[in-house]
């Protein structure tokens, strides 16, 4: 698999990409000092582009004691030939550095540059406060456990800067393999910064899994990812099945359709879904299909429903199916259920379900007799968390699309804990039961049973309302309904990618917090036709 396609970039963790590192010198003989020069040289190029003209411009770099703050002294270099005005604020044991970056600081000794080794924060908020550009060089990915409270309060001195920030390989203070910040113990009463806040990040050969991962993607900024030499072979080698989800896998089958097509070519997707009160999720999930190009759309309600649904909806057919007595599906529902799902090619199962205990029972037993591939999201998940062990009788293929307390119901955790490791947490279970999960939220995580997994780039924080996961859901169906041959992460993978572009359209036209879920559904035409090829 070669380091970047036209939908898919790799991530790695801290430890693969050290691994990168070590085979690009021990493999093909790229000495590491070369690498580290490569990776300053690229810093002091963004920088040069941020400033436009770097001469005579105050520019403050941050450097640690380890290969970050190497980095960091490369880049000082360069912009100091380049004829800025650099001073170094080194925050290590200058007696205690090793490799490369001791060749790079004794460098910078031998140059004469600005070194301030006195760890104080005062002068460092003093020189940061009139300079035009600071440089986070202070944390690699090497840091785990709580930051030091004198660390944290070097990165509330970069953070209080007017300046622009731009961080070297990762923002400090964050974990390069979860994106969770690190500040420190909040014992003292003092307030301590979680994370350096930065304008640029520059990461080096691969970005780093975290870097795509909130909350630590809100303190990127722009991240540019500079080659630094690493081989395009090494990357093969990476061990990594984690990707960051830049396009659409089945573009042509979205955009593409020939002069002679007619409906029946784009597959027939059921919706099961509704309950009094909540006809509104229904209706969402069908219109998401619609739009994505599905051909025929039945939705499958309980039957006192139906008139109000054909109302609601133009586009889609309605059957009314029978019901149990909280006016939603029941037991009692199950026959005809199974009979309109069987006559089409892929179905969503659960938008506005309700959660009456007849309801759970009809869904435990519609999942476990399903045979054909399946959306399973909102009051479904639910009913699945009373028995996961449902998902093991079911021979279908199966998508969930939890947001986080759903996905904590499954486990029977907290949402604290899922948020913790998103990516993991969607993982272990898309393993442990054969289903793809699509794991929703900002920087939505789609898992496959084998271990591969993509985090989406798309998407506003205007998208947290009501109703917009049942648009999901009804997009995802959609594309899985148009082929047989259609895996279903590559289905996820495409609705949960325009979705995001979506709502990025509806934010642009209304604004974050006027835009509603139907303003999503209605984007997804245009999101579509940024795509379009022939």
């Amino acid at each position: 698999m070669r380091e970047s396609e036209p939908f898919r970039r790799l991530l790695v963790t801290a430890e693969q990409m050290r691994e990168l590192d070590r085979m690009a010198t021990e493999k093909y003989g790229i000495p590491s000092l070369i690498l580290m020069e490569n990776a300053g040289r690229a810093v002091a190029e963004v920088a040069e582009d941020m400033l436009e003209d770097v001469r005579d411009k105050n520019i403050v770099v941050v450097c640690g004691p380890g290969n970050n703050g190497g980095d960091g002294f490369v880049a000082a270099r360069h912009l100091h030939n380049a004829g800025a005005d650099v001073k170094i604020a080194y925050f290590g044991d200058r007696a205690k550095a090793k490799g490369d970056a001791l060749v790079n600081i004794e460098i910078a000794e031998k140059m004469g540059l600005a070194i301030d080794r006195t760890y104080s924060t005062r002068r460092l908020k003093a020189a940061i406060r009139s300079c035009d550009l600071a440089i986070d060089a202070l944390l690699g990915t090497g840091i785990k456990g709580a930051l030091k409270p004198e660390v944290a309060e070097v990165i509330g001195c970069l953070n209080d800067s007017d300046a622009p920030v731009l961080a070297v390989d990762l923002p400090s203070g964050i974990d390069a393999d979860t994106g969770l910040t690190l500040g420190p113990p909040f014992s003292s009463g003092r307030v301590f910064e979680e994370a350096v806040d930065a304008d640029v990040t520059v990461t080096f050969g691969c970005p780093k899994i975290g870097l795509l991962t909130h909350p630590a993607a809100e303190y990127v900024g722009r991240l540019i990812v500079a080659d630094i030499g690493i081989p395009r072979e090494a990357f093969a080698l990476s061990g990594s099945r984690v990707y960051a989800l830049t396009g659409l896998p089945l573009l042509p089958l979205l955009v593409t359709r020939c002069a002679s097509a007619h409906k029946g070519d784009f597959g027939h997707l059921a919706i099961v879904a509704g309950s009094v009160g909540m006809t509104g999720a229904a209706t969402l999930a069908a219109e998401g299909a619609l739009r994505v190009g599905t051909g025929l759309v039945t939705l499958a309600v309980p039957e006192s429903l139906n008139d109000i649904m054909e109302v609601k909806l133009t586009e889609a057919m309605t059957i009314p199916v029978p019901q149990g007595k909280a006016r939603a599906f029941g037991m009692e529902s199950l026959p005809r259920v199974l009979e309109i799902i069987e006559k089409r090619d892929a179905v969503v199962i659960g938008p506005g379900f309700g959660r009456d205990d007849d309801t759970i029972r009809f869904t435990l037993e519609l999942i476990a007799r399903l045979e054909k591939p399946a959306v399973i999201d909102a009051d479904a998940l639910f009913a699945i968390s009373r028995d996961v062990s449902v998902l093991k009788k079911c021979n279908s293929q199966l998508i969930l699309t939890p947001h986080p307390g759903e996905m904590a119901n499954l486990l029977g955790t907290t949402v604290s804990e899922v948020q913790s490791n998103r990516l993991e947490t969607a993982r272990a279970f898309a393993k442990e039961h054969v289903v793809t999960v699509v794991l929703k939220g900002a920087g939505t995580v789609i898992a496959e049973p084998d271990g591969e997994a993509y985090i989406n780039t798309t998407g506003t924080p205007g998208m947290a309302t009501g109703g917009v996961g049942d648009v999901l859901s009804g997009m995802i169906g959609g594309i899985l309904a148009q082929s047989e041959s259609i895996p279903p992460v590559f289905a996820a993978c495409s609705a949960v990618y325009l979705h995001g572009e979506a709502g990025e359209i509806a934010a642009e036209k209304l604004g974050e917090s006027a835009m509603i879920a139907s303003d999503v559904a209605t984007a997804i035409g245009e999101a579509i036709q940024r795509y379009k090829i022939g």
